[in-house]
């Protein structure tokens, strides 16, 4: 047993006027969540032991009831939201292989639901994803979401199509940074959420802290009544099982898939005009473009006649349905029809896009358009020409850049494109630097070749002040290394929020509102100055005054000097100078970026220097054992490093960074 006290303020609330029986009712909420976990109340508080008694949850259960609108017991429609890396995939997988959805046994090191190419290699969900399992004769339809908050448009609009949330937590991290964004998402449309306690068989796990931190965390962002007395599910996701408590683990995931079961079933009217709002969009080599959605209300069928509209007010165009999917474990299976409270794909219909509805013709009923928020970075997209360019692509001009960014804009509403002055170069905006390079890599891979220039974030005017958007940015770290993390975080304008106290690993966490424009480089800063041991991760924290100018990059580039091979001979000169990015037998071109310099400003170096041969010189001497090996930089750290009169140049098979770009 754990006493705790209540402050005299909030014991006060109980006699004060009726505007704090809000407050007094969240109160209640928190003593009996407390007490279900183990607290013991202090006898000074039996009036609060005796409303405890109370049920008052069943007056909000009485208050949802007197609704007319009708449910469906046969469905249960749910997305699953965490932080990124907090175990979303792996429990979708644990769900599928419980209710034995799929024959095939799945790995612990599998994740069946990224079938994308980036999704394997980063271990990142990148695309929310669409899966449905049987279970006690009730259909659930899962909604996998990403986790990572530049991917936050896919997850605004998957919960348009759900009534309830799994919401995620890691047993050791507890709430992050990621998870307070989907988190206000989901409250603000008024699902109910059902907490899971992830990686529970952690020596490091810590329930009850993580419990208490959750609920602080609803509490904080304003959840109803209702909401804040979450039930709670405890499990080990890679191991396969779950339970209601941390001592009482079953043997397989049946505690959750039954507490799914009583998350709010769909509301529905079958007999009102049909209504389905598009929420995404897929493709099928045989059958062509598909749409995915939920069906408010009404019936749809098989080759029948529909409208599409594009919201309230809009023309109606005449469209029809040629194939109807329902969701059947990993894959789909052809239905004849649907009806209301059911997500479903169909094909036929021409020229849609995401937050479009389907409606009757004869009482076209259409729904206001989704809304995502707006980017807050952009980067220049233009032709290669660099004087590689057209060696290793084969989609070189603007015309093919252009179509492959339309194209992606008919999935991606988080994405927006902007004709400039050169007709050569697009404006590319999007939430935020790995939104965009993901786009950048799936577009190089496809055989794109291109010039991206500098990130730009974007400004705004808030009460007529000069403002730029921030991330709240979260590290975990040894205690030894905090020193250079404060003193690098301070020097880039940013503001400590938070900082923890040491656990027993020797642990520090922290937490600081940064300008968007100072991360470029942290990540990789960060990770020298800590030997790699530091965990940090991202979201976007609001719009905050202009926090003034600051010294971005404190050492200059090392510049090739000529064009030609890099050689051994030439490194071996080079590195006494600063670090390469360019290695032996690697193709230079003039001025291209091939190291940074150790002092400030840049400095050209000749790279491609070969040795002199003559009868006192030998061609077969070794240097190459004095070659220190070449920085391999990423798409994300290149894009990350450059400054303003700077490029990266992105082909299949290399990606280059120079100066005098976009």
């Amino acid at each position: 047993k754990k006493p705790f006290r209540i402050s005299e303020t909030a014991a006060a609330a109980r006699h004060t006027a009726p505007t704090a029986m809000r407050g007094l009712t969240t109160l209640l909420l928190s003593f009996s969540a407390r007490v279900a976990r183990g607290y013991s109340l202090p006898a000074a508080y039996s009036p609060a032991r005796a409303a405890l008694r109370t049920p008052m949850l069943h007056v909000c259960s009485r208050a949802s009831t007197m609704k007319a609108s009708a449910t469906r017991d046969d469905i249960r429609n749910i997305a699953i939201v965490a932080h990124v890396d907090h175990g979303k995939t792996t429990l979708v997988d644990a769900m599928l292989q419980s209710a034995q959805a799929i024959e095939t046994e799945i790995s612990k090191d599998d994740r069946m639901m990224d079938n994308n190419d980036q999704e394997k290699e980063r271990g990142i969900t990148i695309l929310a994803k669409n899966a449905a399992i049987d279970y006690k004769g009730i259909k659930v339809n899962i909604v996998d979401t990403p986790g990572h908050a530049d991917f936050g448009g896919e997850v605004e609009r998957v919960l348009n199509m759900v009534d309830g949330v799994l919401l995620l937590v890691d047993a050791a991290e507890g709430p992050k940074p990621q998870t307070r964004f989907v988190l206000k998402k989901a409250l603000a449309m008024g699902h109910r959420v059902l907490v899971v306690v992830n990686k529970i068989d952690k020596p490091a796990a810590r329930p009850d802290y993580v419990v208490d931190k959750t609920f602080d965390l609803f509490v904080e962002l304003g959840a109803s009544d209702e909401q804040t007395d979450f039930p709670i599910v405890y499990s080990s996701a890679i191991n396969r099982i779950a339970g209601p408590e941390p001592d009482q683990i079953g043997d397989d995931m049946s505690a959750l898939l039954d507490q799914i079961l009583e998350l709010p079933k769909p509301e529905c009217d079958v007999n009102e005009p049909l209504q389905l709002q598009i929420s995404n969009i897929g493709s099928d080599p045989f059958i062509g473009r598909l749409g995915i959605g939920r069906i408010k209300s009404g019936t749809i069928r098989k080759n029948t006649a529909v409208g599409l509209s594009s919201g309230p007010g809009t023309p109606v165009k005449a469209a029809k349905v040629s194939e109807l999917f329902g969701f059947d474990a990993l894959g789909r299976a052809s239905i004849e029809e649907a009806s209301a409270g059911e997500i479903v794909v169909f094909s036929g219909v021409q020229d849609f896009n995401i937050g479009d509805t389907l409606v009757d013709p004869a009482d076209p009923r259409p729904l206001e358009p989704i809304e995502v928020e707006e980017p807050t970075m952009s980067i220049a997209m233009s032709v290669n020409k660099s004087p590689f360019a057209g060696r290793a692509g084969k989609l070189l001009t603007s015309r093919n850049i252009r179509d492959r960014l339309d194209k992606e804009l008919e999935t991606n509403v988080a994405l927006q494109v902007k004709e400039t002055a050169d007709s050569d170069t697009v404006q590319v905006f999007g939430r935020g630097l790995l939104h965009l390079t993901v786009l950048v890599e799936s577009m190089r891979r496809e055989g794109f070749e291109m010039m991206i220039g500098c990130p730009k974030v974007l400004e705004q005017e808030v009460d007529g002040k000069r403002c730029e958007p921030f991330e709240l940015v979260d590290v975990e770290l040894p205690e030894e290394y905090s020193g250079a993390v404060i003193d690098m975080l301070g020097m880039r304008k940013g503001m400590m929020q938070e900082m923890g106290s040491v656990t027993p690993e020797g642990i520090v966490s922290m937490q600081y509102e940064v300008p968007s424009r100072a991360m470029a480089g942290v990540k990789t800063r960060l990770m020298s100055a800590t030997r790699g041991l530091a965990v940090m991760t991202t979201t976007f924290a609001g719009y905050r005054p202009y926090a003034g100018e600051f010294d971005k990059r404190e050492r200059g580039n090392l510049l090739s000097h000529e064009s030609g091979t890099v050689t051994s001979h030439g490194i071996m000169k080079a590195q006494e100078r600063g670090s390469l990015f360019s290695g032996p037998g690697d193709e230079v071109y003039e001025n291209q970026i091939v190291g940074i310099h150790q002092r400030a400003g840049d400095l050209k170096v000749n790279v491609c220097r070969t040795k002199q041969l003559t009868n006192m010189r030998s061609a077969g001497k070794d240097d190459n054992a004095n070659v220190i090996p070449a920085t391999d930089l990423s798409l994300e750290e290149a894009v990350e490093y450059i400054e303003e009169d700077e490029f990266v140049e992105v082909t299949p098979a290399a990606i280059r960074m120079g100066k005098g770009g976009k």
